[in-house]
C-alpha cells in the first residue's frame, strides 16, 4: 500500500485546476470537479499502482469525473423537461431534489398504478385506449387512475398536511 505524497499532490493542484477549467469552462464548476477528483483519488488511494504516474492517474480520474457529471446533467435535463422544467438549463439543487423525489415516489407506487399513470398522464392515451392496452374495463382504468393520483400526492406531500419542500429567504 502506498502512502499519500502531500507535496506531490499539492504541486499537481494548479495543473488539475487548469485542466478542469478547460473542461468545465466555469471556475466554480472546475473547483467542484477538482474536489470530486481528489475525493475519489484519496478514497481509492490503496488501489493506485505504485509504479504508475500520479499525474496521469489524477488526470484520468478528473476526466472521468467530468464525463460522469455531464452524463448526469443530461439525464437531469431530460427528467426536468419531462416534469416541465426548462430544457437546456442546468438543474438547480432544488430542481434535482424535487425531480429525484418525484421519481422515487413514482417508483414506490404499485405496478398497476404506475402503468395507468404512464399510459394516461405521460403517454396521453385516452381512458378507452389505456383500458385496451391494459386489458381491463374503462371503469377500472378510471378508478386505478384516481387511486394512483391520490397515492402519488400522498407520497410527494402534495396533499393537505403532507410534507413540503419550502423555500427559505
Amino acid at each position: 500500500m502506498t502512502t499519500v505524497d502531500d507535496d506531490e499532490l499539492h504541486a499537481l493542484l494548479p495543473s488539475l485546476r487548469r485542466f478542469a477549467l478547460w473542461l468545465a469552462r466555469d471556475a466554480s464548476d472546475a473547483d467542484d470537479l477538482v474536489q470530486a477528483c481528489l475525493e475519489r483519488a484519496l478514497s481509492r488511494w490503496a488501489t493506485r499502482r505504485g509504479d504508475s504516474s500520479m499525474k496521469a492517474w489524477l488526470f484520468a480520474i478528473l476526466h472521468r469525473q467530468f464525463i460522469d457529471q455531464r452524463r448526469r446533467a443530461g439525464r437531469w435535463r431530460r427528467v426536468l423537461a419531462a416534469f416541465g422544467g426548462e430544457p437546456g438549463a442546468a438543474p438547480s439543487a432544488e430542481d434535482a431534489f424535487v425531480a429525484r423525489s418525484s421519481l422515487e415516489a413514482f417508483d414506490a407506487l404499485a405496478i398497476d398504478h404506475r402503468a395507468v399513470l404512464l399510459l394516461v398522464v405521460v403517454e396521453g392515451l385516452e381512458y378507452r385506449e389505456a383500458a385496451q392496452a391494459l386489458g381491463v374495463p374503462v371503469g377500472t382504468v378510471m378508478s386505478r387512475l384516481s387511486r394512483a393520483r391520490a397515492a402519488y400526492r400522498k407520497l410527494t406531500g402534495d396533499e393537505p398536511g403532507g410534507a413540503r419542500l419550502r423555500r427559505i429567504g
